[in-house]
């Protein structure tokens, strides 16, 4: 979750209204020559290699090149803090890094112990992980004899009511983000909510969405539209493919017995007190997760960004009767910012979500209603515990390359939810059983093997890769498609069976073996500390929060429950 959002009055039409107009008016497919509805037969679409290709072909000119390359890519990543002994920290959040309320790159997410590190925006892969190495030098400095967990399972946990919810201050807006946490506690519980991964940020210059322009687009189609629109096409085809990004990145095949809080399961044992499946990749992105009725009832498919919006507007206005039992004051204490489906926008879990940097005063919902999308969050990716950052620059590169193609490959509708059923079943297959010999999955309401699926993608993945590598006059781009189709060969490669090989070959349980690399990590990251105008650059900006959160707390003193009806309005667009 992104640092506290800015308060403010709403304005514009009302996001119910809005969505309806928008939809109607852009009921066509922009991805194809022609207007073709959902559920059109296939071969009154365009050939999807045809239209890759000519794609291809328009960016590789020397003129289109240069944008291109002004891709822009930043990382969000989590981990949870460990005292010397592998256990969860239970001390707050150290203060020489500073306010995890107003600091722009060290933050908290869901517990006090969740620290969560934020790069800026990087056209170059190089600057994007040498910023994140930088955050981690200076986060290890300051930890004082704790370490940052290297893996997205969390290390073994104490009882639940231990578990401490991060806390922001006694600002109004530090309230909001406590008190949504302490929602998400009664809803999904606090264990789950220690899960840790990596966001990985991605947009294309503006200035090419024109370059992508249809025949079939309404005349007069605003900018801002289009780009929306070849956004949310670029997640209908990453809700498609997005199971390939599991197969080959996953990492999270086990877990620690103690995360179930003796929940019932169908989880293998190994050990005394280590919990797998055989041919999971990620544990983390499984039905373990966000799972309850109400999350359940949302799952847009992402055929238009209205509808996506109008969905979340209705989820976080709609009361859902289990959370009308818990109600939102307990003893004149908050435990939830309110009774409906969704507190706030962010609590809907998804694997990618549109976004918009929103304005001060401004809900991000809003946001991304009135002046649509302007990047995208890959939220699916889980930490590489045997990478220092859980991220390296081959990583970046595939999905950089996978991006492409999702935005340039056709993107068809999803026709009647059927379809958005089928890319839901794929991903759920692979995440528990992705390396079963033989495992086939469903395109399309045929079946075909994963392998072979996934040959095809990467023939595809690797035309996008030739061009980028053609952009920035490099071969990268290309090496990592190879690396990734050498674990489609080769499953052992893969990081989640490196995970059990390495259980298995080491004796130790997952919560040992988690701990040793992470110690590891954090010995090599000590020994090659901050420059020092570097160290000084990150004190300051710590020292600046600080200050800021102190404004904050001596300007924002007003009702608590007048502050949050304000939040609701804003998004409600009422004054």
């Amino acid at each position: 979750m992104a640092p506290g959002q800015p308060m403010g009055s709403p304005r514009g039409v009302t996001l119910r209204r809005q969505g309806r107009l928008v939809r109607e008016r852009h009921n066509w497919d922009i991805n194809t020559p022609t207007r073709v509805r959902a559920g059109a037969p296939r071969e009154s679409r365009i050939s999807v290699s045809d239209l890759l290709d000519r794609r291809l072909a328009l960016l590789d000119q020397p003129e289109h090149r240069a944008l291109l390359a002004k891709r822009l890519h930043g990382i969000e990543r989590e981990s949870l803090r460990v005292d010397a002994d592998g256990r969860l920290a239970l001390t707050p959040h150290p203060a020489g890094l500073g306010s995890a309320l107003t600091h722009t790159s060290i933050t908290t997410d869901y517990s006090e112990a969740l620290i969560e590190l934020i790069t800026g925006t990087h056209a170059s892969h190089e600057s994007l992980l040498d910023e994140l190495r930088g955050i981690h030098r200076f986060v290890y400095g300051e930890l004082d004899g704790e370490l940052l967990w290297n893996q997205s399972m969390p290390c073994g946990l104490p009882p639940e009511p231990e578990i401490p919810i991060a806390w922001f201050g006694t600002s109004n807006i530090g309230m909001l983000k406590h008190v949504y946490r302490r929602g998400l506690a009664y809803r999904y519980g606090k264990a789950m909510q220690c899960i840790a991964g990596i966001h990985f940020n991605f947009s294309f210059a503006d200035a090419l969405w024109p370059l992508l322009a249809d025949a079939g687009e309404p005349a007069g189609l605003s900018a801002k539209d289009r780009q929306s629109a070849k956004y949310v096409a670029l997640i209908r085809n990453f809700n498609r493919y997005s199971w390939l990004l599991m197969y080959l990145f996953g990492a999270s095949p086990a877990l620690v017995e103690s995360f179930l809080q003796g929940r019932p399961h169908e989880l293998e044992r190994m050990g005394e007190d280590t919990l797998y499946l055989p041919y999971a990749t990620s544990l983390r992105m499984s039905d373990l997760g966000y799972q309850n009725k109400a999350q359940a009832s949302l799952k847009p498919c992402y055929n238009d960004l209205s509808t996506y919006v109008e969905r979340l507007y209705e989820a976080v206005s709609t009361p859902w009767p289990e959370y009308e039992k818990i109600g939102t004051i307990h003893g004149g204490e908050w435990v939830q910012l309110n009774t409906n489906v969704l507190q706030i926008e962010n609590e809907y879990y998804s694997s990618i979500r549109p976004k918009r940097v929103a304005s001060s005063g401004e809900r991000p919902l809003r946001a991304l209603a009135e002046r649509g999308v302007q990047y995208v969050e890959v939220r699916c990716m889980d930490i590489n515990p045997f990478l220092p950052v859980g991220i390296d620059e081959s990583t970046s590169r595939f999905l950089d390359a996978f991006l492409l193609y999702c935005a340039l490959e056709d993107s068809p509708l999803f026709a009647g939810g059927g379809h958005c059923t089928l890319s839901a079943n794929n991903f759920l297959t692979v995440v528990k059983q992705g390396r079963e010999p033989g495992l086939r999955l469903n395109r399309e309401g045929t079946e075909i093997g994963l392998r072979e699926w996934a040959d095809e993608l990467l023939d595809a993945i690797g035309r996008c890769a030739g061009l980028l590598d053609r952009v920035h006059g490099e071969a990268g781009y290309t090496e990592a498609v190879a690396a990734q189709r050498a674990k489609v060969e080769d499953p052992a490669r893969t990081p989640s069976a490196q995970v059990l090989a390495g259980l298995r070959d080491s004796g130790l349980s997952f919560q040992e073996f988690m701990f040793d690399l992470s110690r590891k990590h954090a010995d090599a990251f000590r020994s090659e500390p901050c420059a020092p105008a570097q160290q000084e650059a990150f004190r300051r900006a710590a020292a600046a929060s600080l200050e800021q959160q102190r404004e904050l707390e001596r300007v924002q003193t007003g009702d608590f429950g007048e502050f949050v009806a304000a939040y609701q309005a804003g998004l409600l667009g009422r004054q």
